[in-house]
């Protein structure tokens, strides 16, 4: 059977290495590929050393063009050990001649896009989880992990499997004062239950035709919360002219879609149906109409207009229009701007814009990620609520644990912020009362991938007793929380017994080394941070059983020789019998055996498909550094 291959698929085959089959890569093959580019921030200080442990420490990196760095997370943070850290990184740049932007300049994917390193057509990688906003810019962006950094600074290349690719088609116009936040918040909420889980998304129809450029960035950043690994948008006259403004003019062909590519599924949504919205609290697939939430007069404390989702000009300009008639920020709220790069703070100041917002009583923080992460002034205290124009709201953080945050576009921000509760600008459009959206799941006409074989070295069964989530999706804030995430100098010791607590501060009583973890849907979403898999490893945990799984987690995980399986029944049998007001219980004893791909707990045997031969090797080595060393620093295969 010929097949049509998809926007993404056609990009994949461009980037990839050492691929010497007759038939172009296809989604669900595993690839070697060689990006345009690899970002790295903050972290990059956690990726030198795994690179030197792959080359030593006076080897040069493979390709110093195809790396660039960007601090962005910890700006506001001035005691030594941080200007230490930053230092340290600029050497490093310096030394191997890569494009090194400091702090100050903005958040890593505005500045990508702004230095002209993002262009159609091309694959772009990132250090982090909203790597998936460079497709608003028809480019295949997508997150990696540190050790897949390491390994392309080393190699130039790494592994990557071409994920389940989604259509999604967006129809009509939107209708006034509707945004693309809107737009990814109301997909968010109306496709809630994991249809782009791990998945990479085409966006199609003719509503994109009436999106602004910064519309497409929000929603293709914020795909990263709706559970995608990439979110790509078409080349177009709206694309080509913003190209233009930026210099660039060249050096990329096209790409579309055959019109009869495969997809996993399609999602249709009527934009016009699209009305503003709110996400929250504390998860951003639980969204409301402004109109229906306003009437419960949330209070809130803070206000958050920053961000690389929301952090553009223009979400500046509209903010300010709330406050043009004077009107000032509402008393016992503070609300706290920060533009996503000095440019576009410039240019806000410029407009107006950001003189307007400071009058009326808005706090300004320098271009960089800060409060979004839990960093710098403005995180949210205990009890306090908070509604925020960032691109996530996961329990704790924004903050304390015991905080609320609820997300949406900038100006419902601002007029929330006015009016000290959650509520919206009134509008002459009368918005229609409900979404219009359809999915659509085409039928599968594929044998079932035979069950891999088990090599020498891979655990052939592991035993031990359970310890069950009951709670979720848990994501990545939940597993290694904000506190010490960018504490590069603990031990491994110190890493394991940070793990779990921001999602059950008692599951270090309960959870003891050995045990095997169970969770649900959606486990590891979120962040790229890697140390939400290196620290259960360090605590003990042998093997997680997961209903479901981020790519990304799973690759962090296995990137560090930790396994990672997914099997739905058992993990839903397990947390549909456990007590919801326990997080954290102990469950049976599991016996997991990989030559026969079961599960068995008493007298019931569930199947799992074991993990491939590349996630086996990974294991057997002990990690993608590992391995990498042990096969002499060539190509990832």
């Amino acid at each position: 059977m010929t097949h049509h291959r998809s926007a993404i698929e056609q990009i994949v085959a461009q980037h990839c290495v050492g691929w010497d089959s007759p038939t172009p890569p296809r989604s669900g093959d595993a690839v070697t590929i060689r990006p345009r580019h690899v970002m790295s921030h903050d972290n990059t200080s956690a990726i030198i050393p795994k690179f030197h442990a792959i080359m030593g420490p006076d080897a040069p990196v493979h390709d110093p063009h195809q790396m660039v760095f960007v601090m962005d997370h910890d700006i506001q943070n001035h005691t030594p050990e941080n200007l230490g850290k930053y230092a340290k990184i600029s050497a490093f740049a310096h030394r191997m001649g890569i494009r090194y932007e400091p702090p100050g300049r903005g958040i890593a994917h505005q500045v990508m896009i702004e230095e002209g390193f993002v262009c159609p057509s091309s694959l772009i990688v990132g250090s982090d989880s909203h790597s998936n906003l460079y497709g608003a810019l028809s480019s295949l962006g997508t997150p990696i992990v540190r050790t897949d950094a390491a390994a392309i600074w080393a190699t130039g290349t790494t592994w990557w499997v071409i994920p389940p690719i989604v259509r999604v088609e967006l129809h009509g116009c939107p209708s006034p004062g509707v945004t693309g936040k809107d737009i990814i918040l109301s997909l968010c909420a109306r496709f809630n239950q994991n249809q782009v889980l791990n998945a990479a998304i085409e966006f199609a129809g003719d509503g994109i035709s009436h999106l602004s450029m910064d519309d497409r960035m929000t929603i293709a950043n914020m795909s990263t919360e709706w559970g995608a690994l990439a979110g790509w948008f078409p080349h177009d006259d709206v694309l080509d002219r913003y190209l233009i403004d930026l210099g660039i003019r060249d050096g990329f062909e096209p790409i579309t879609p055959h019109p009869n590519a495969r997809y996993a599924r399609c999602l249709t949504i009527d934009i016009a149906s699209v009305s503003p919205f709110v996400s929250g609290p504390n998860a951003p697939e639980i969204g409301t109409p402004v109109r229906e939430i306003e009437s419960q007069r949330i209070r809130v404390n803070k206000a958050y207009l920053m961000s690389c989702v929301n952090g553009r000009l223009r979400d500046f300009e509209s903010a300010a229009e709330i406050f043009r008639d004077g009107r000032r920020v509402a008393d016992g709220v503070e609300f706290y701007i920060a533009a996503a790069s000095s440019t576009i703070e410039r240019d806000a100041k410029l407009s107006g814009a950001w003189q307007t917002l400071i009058d009326a009583g808005a706090i300004p923080l320098p271009p960089g990620c800060g409060a979004c992460i839990g960093l710098g002034a403005g995180t949210l205290g205990p009890g306090e609520v908070g509604i925020s124009a960032t691109n996530r709201n996961y329990q704790g953080r924004m903050g304390a644990r015991d905080s609320s945050c609820y997300l949406a576009s900038p100006s419902v921000v601002a007029y929330s912020a006015s009016h000290g509760f959650i509520a919206g600008p009134s509008s002459d459009h009368t918005h229609p009362s409900s979404l219009i959206a359809s999915e659509c799941v085409p039928s599968n006409d594929h044998d079932p991938a035979p069950r891999p074989s088990m090599l020498d070295g891979f655990p052939q069964c592991i035993e031990g007793r359970s310890v069950v989530l009951t709670h979720g999706p848990i994501n990545t804030d939940g597993i290694y929380g904000r506190d010490v995430t960018y504490q590069d100098g603990l031990s491994t010791k110190e890493m394991g017994s940070h793990a779990m607590h921001n999602y059950d501060p008692k599951f270090q009583q309960i959870a003891r080394a050995g045990d095997i973890l169970v969770a649900g849907h959606g486990f590891g979403i979120g962040s790229s941070r890697e140390q939400a898999a290196s620290a259960l490893r360090y605590f003990g945990i042998r093997i997680i059983i997961a209903a479901s799984a981020s790519q990304t987690y799973l690759r962090n995980a296995y990137n560090n020789g930790l396994i990672v399986i997914e099997c739905a029944p058992l993990a839903e049998f397990l947390i549909g019998n456990s007590v919801q007001s326990e997080r954290t219980r102990v469950g049976p004893h599991l016996r997991v055996d990989f030559a026969l791909g079961t599960i068995t707990l008493d007298e019931a045997t569930f199947e799992f498909t074991p993990p491939g031969r590349a996630m086996q090797e990974l294991v057997i080595a002990g990690g993608l550094v590992e391995l990498i060393t042990r096969q002499g620093q060539g190509a990832i295969a």
